[in-house]
């Protein structure tokens, strides 16, 4: 009897969230830029928002495979409003979650990504963006 099959990696629903990305136009010239690179596979992500204490009016430039473009989005959903610390909390379960000592963060839409943990490769993609609003929360250059 042959084993069960694994949930699709590239799955039709995830491969469409990146054209949500659309929605978050990148903005070199906002308050607050960071980026984030993933050693792994060479992914950048990199973020723009109008304000240095929380992330507020996204922009985001993915330059990703479509397990980071997926997390780029549900990140873009998710994240307005965190401050560094939410974000760093964030991150972390994130990471726990990913290696698999813990359960899925309360984000919606986590589930696209149930399958890519699977592949350690592909860890890095998913941590990007929120590894990019740290980094940009770090150094926005105002009060915002």
């Amino acid at each position: 009897m042959a084993a069960p099959r694994a949930p699709a990696l590239y799955s039709p629903a995830l491969l469409a969230m990146a054209v949500e990305l659309a929605d978050y136009p990148f903005d070199a010239q906002a308050i607050a830029v960071g980026e984030a690179r993933s050693r792994s596979c060479g992914s950048v992500i990199s973020l723009s928002s109008v304000h240095t204490g929380r992330l507020e009016r996204i922009g985001l430039k993915v330059s990703a495979c479509a397990v980071g473009q997926a997390s780029a989005a549900i990140f873009a959903r998710e994240a307005g409003g965190m401050d560094a610390a939410a974000v760093s909390r964030t991150l972390g379960a994130l990471g726990e979650w990913l290696e698999g000592d813990a359960h899925a963060p309360a984000l919606e839409r986590i589930d696209m990504l149930e399958p890519a943990r699977a592949y350690r490769a592909r860890h890095g993609a998913i941590l990007l963006p929120w590894k990019a609003a740290l980094d940009a929360l770090s150094k926005g250059g105002g009060a915002g």
